[in-house]
């Protein structure tokens, strides 16, 4: 018999909030987190806006020394999962550390750290590359600090599937404490990718909105102006349990997760399936595991990146896996708002779903104010929407043609399926 698996808790460092509380009010006050970029110099950039996360001290978080051997999207996890546990209450003495372990995703990881590194080589000399480089960098050390924090020796891994990352970590986290293996997971994913290469690399494929003069009207899904999607960073982080261990303990339950798909496109390293079939595929798998009927969806929080192509293979995605329900679903790009934090949106996304169904809201899209006539779903647009959301659903796709969609339920505690 598989365990069941619930969320009791959240934290966040985002372009829009560095707490849950403030994240939340300006998603659903549809606040915009995009700005000019401020980390460097953007002279010979076609796309010279980013959501950064503002206003944020790792200090507050992390010893001053130990900061400064660390990556600045190994900061945004740290400071996300202090935020989490304390959010679901869990003294981490009281826990079996050997039955708790930490699942991230991360597209890019220490890439900042790598930019800087190799200009010490080229302008210093090996000698001079710092020995904390290669443990600063690689993406798997954002997992293996928190669990060194907290004490936690069960599964640890990180995941790395472009901007399906984080998604893919929620759901094998879910299948870690579903298949008995683990009581406890710390889940979600980071990203710290506003840097002078990564920015000019997706500047080169000509992925970013270059909309420079209207920063905040920049990243617009399924309108008709949109031109791309606009770079964000930050960390999400979910505390996972084992249903009947949150209980014991009488923890909050935020949530449930119930379903999770993975799937590949198998077609193209950037371009996504033009009938998308591996996002249908995806979706389909989710609904299965979680032994629901498409029907039963109230919202869906969608990839929605704000590219021509990709905003309408979801639609059109959308359509086949819900037939006439399609019409009746809300979805909308909370990316609008947040920009696109690659491997650590769905961990973003997931935690929006969360908080729709406990809050009874969902968050707009915002700048739809010409609909692409191709994108003809419900969109909530604009403003923020009172709903009572029973049970949602959240895509991740990623370059590569990687997709993961995770389904949330509002938690009962006798579940018939």
């Amino acid at each position: 018999m598989f365990k069941r698996v619930v969320i009791t808790g959240i934290g966040a460092v985002t372009p829009v909030g560095n707490n849950l509380d403030e994240f939340w009010n300006n998603l659903t006050g549809g606040v915009s987190g995009v700005g000019t970029i401020s980390r460097f110099d953007t002279t010979g950039y076609s796309s010279k806006i980013a959501a950064e996360v503002k206003n944020f001290n790792p200090t507050d978080f992390i010893d001053r020394k130990e900061a400064r051997r660390m990556d600045r999207f190994t900061h945004y996890a740290l400071a996300a999962t202090a935020m989490a546990v304390e959010n679901a209450g869990l003294d981490v003495s009281k826990i079996n550390g050997d039955r708790a372990g930490v699942i991230l995703g991360s597209g890019v990881g220490g890439i900042e750290t790598l930019e800087e590194q190799h200009r010490v080589l080229a302008e210093r000399g090996p000698g001079r590359v710092s020995p904390f480089f290669i443990p600063m960098m690689i993406s798997n050390m954002a997992s293996g600090r928190i669990a060194i924090n907290y004490g936690l020796r069960g599964c640890n891994v990180t995941t790395t599937s472009a901007c399906a990352s984080s998604a893919n970590a929620l759901g094998d986290a879910f299948k870690v404490i579903q298949h008995g293996q683990a009581d406890i997971m710390i889940s979600g994913g980071t990203e710290a990718p506003i840097t002078p290469l990564a920015v000019a690399g997706f500047c080169s494929m000509k992925a970013l909105s270059t909309r420079n003069d209207d920063p905040a009207g920049a990243s617009r899904p399924f309108d008709t102006g949109r031109d791309g999607f606009v770079i964000a960073e930050g960390a999400v982080i979910l505390v996972l349990e084992e249903m009947e261990h949150a209980l014991a303990r009488g923890a909050e339950i935020l949530a449930e997760i119930t379903g999770y798909g993975a799937s590949c496109d198998a077609y193209h390293i950037t371009a996504p399936d033009p009938v998308g079939t591996g996002a249908v595929l995806s979706m389909r798998l989710a609904l299965d595991d979680a032994g629901l009927a498409p029907e039963e969806v109230d919202y869906i929080n969608a990839h929605g990146t704000s590219t021509s192509l990709g905003d309408k293979l979801e639609t059109l995605a959308i359509k086949e896996v819900f037939g006439i329900h399609a019409k009746n679903l809300a979805v909308s790009s909370t990316k609008s708002m947040t920009g696109h934090l690659l491997g650590a949106a769905g961990g973003l996304e997931t935690a929006v779903c969360v908080l729709a169904i406990k809050k009874s809201v969902i968050p707009p899209t915002i700048n739809l104010t010409h609909p692409d006539p191709d994108c003809d779903l419900d969109y909530v647009p604009n403003v923020a929407r009172r709903a009572d959301v029973a049970v949602a659903l959240t895509n991740s796709f990623g370059f590569g043609g990687h997709n993961a969609t995770l389904v949330i339920e509002r938690f009962v505690a006798e579940r018939n399926k």
